[in-house]
């Protein structure tokens, strides 16, 4: 994997730079499309490619160990093969669902057992093991396993879970290196810093992690509750150890202002299930702010979606005909939703990059955060 800064701006830590892996180049900073299970909740591959232009997807290893399975995904020829998709995937370790999923897991040193949400079977995921599962599945980026805190938490069980944390990165960091892949093209495995919302503890991680000098660094345990400005904070102290040279991940981030003041912090790649979920509850994402398309007052409104148009997608439909298919309870509704929050995210994401290159960033970023705030 190859990662290059083209443009950094002057008065913030934003850069535009270029991933390459061996399914294509993405253009950073980027958005990733949550996947799961192997789908982007009700988009087609021509959605994603078309409307969306994603060049990067998310899957999750804990769902696709559980469904389809590791022998039906190396009997596919991993997941790319599976989904018909040939553009890249960076697939979580399960680390997210230690803190998802609490009530159905046991933590140890050697790793965690899950209770499956689906038929209560036990599974054990160890560091080394979340390897194999992700090379079996064949992601072009791969997550070390981690333990997600929940927020608050205190100092103590802080500390404890960013040093089982960091065991357990140690032990995956040797499985990846004493391993190959599957499929003919070469990984990367990104270990991830953790210490919630302490600043010693972020800095200790960070240069934790820093140390393994892997090809990329994830910042986890984020937008788990803490206020954004405390978010904000802890991006802060962790970039400025993690490298610069190589891409900083925020894992499971978030709304659009989010997103912009992360990209200002030093940012590059960004994920979250937000803009699908609320897409099928209604809620919809703008250049000018977000509406909740159940609303009356769009009952009658004939503009487009986005009224700036963001995209061509978003001047495809109306806000009264999305509204009408929404009250109604048509299954279009949601695949509208969600190919223009989608696209709207995309769309963000490369204004983003464009004003850094052009050296007005800050002041658009500025300018963006204050209509990204508003309700329409």
């Amino acid at each position: 994997m190859e990662f290059s800064i083209e443009s950094a701006d002057k008065y913030t830590l934003a850069r535009a730079g270029t991933l390459v892996t061996g399914h294509g180049r993405i253009s950073t900073p980027v958005f990733m499309p949550v996947g799961t299970g192997g789908t982007v909740k009700g988009l087609s591959k021509w959605d994603l490619e078309n409307h969306v232009g994603a060049g990067i997807i998310l899957g999750n290893t804990y769902h696709l160990y559980l469904r389809p399975g590791e022998k039906i995904l190396q009997e596919a020829g991993g997941l790319h093969r599976f989904m018909n998709w040939d553009r890249s995937i960076l697939t979580d370790s399960g680390g997210y669902q230690v803190f998802s999923l609490a009530d159905k897991r046991k933590l140890s040193e050697e790793g965690v057992v899950f209770q499956s949400h689906i038929d209560g079977s036990r599974h054990t995921f160890t560091p080394e093991g979340v390897v194999g599962i992700q090379r079996t599945i064949g992601s072009d980026i791969m997550m070390a396993l981690d333990e997600c805190t929940a927020y608050p938490v205190v100092r103590k069980e802080a500390r404890k879970s960013m040093e089982l944390t960091h065991r357990w990165l140690l032990r995956g960091w040797q499985a990846f290196r004493e391993t190959e892949p599957l499929y003919g093209f070469v990984q990367a495995f990104f270990p991830i810093v953790q210490g919630s919302i302490f600043p010693d503890m972020r800095r200790q991680s960070a240069e934790f992690v820093a140390g393994t000098d892997a090809a990329g660094n994830a910042i986890g345990g984020l937008s788990v509750g803490e206020p954004s400005e405390l978010m904000y904070q802890m991006i802060e102290t962790v970039n400025e150890i993690l490298p610069a040279s190589r891409p900083r991940y925020l894992m499971g981030v978030g709304t659009p202002v989010n997103m912009l003041e992360s990209i200002a912090r030093g940012v590059d790649m960004f994920d979250c299930v937000m803009p699908t979920r609320n897409a099928r509850n209604g809620m919809l994402f703008t250049s000018e702010g977000t509406l909740h398309i159940r609303n009356l007052k769009w009952r009658s409104d004939f503009s487009p979606i986005d009224q700036a148009g963001t995209s061509a997608f978003s001047r495809e439909y109306s806000r009264a005909y999305l509204r009408h298919l929404t009250i109604s309870g048509e299954i279009l509704a949601s695949v509208i939703a969600s190919v223009h929050n989608l696209s709207f995210y995309s769309w963000l994401m490369g204004e983003a990059r464009k004003k850094i290159m052009e050296g007005t960033f800050n002041r658009w970023k500025e300018t963006m955060v204050k209509k990204l705030s508003q309700r329409l």
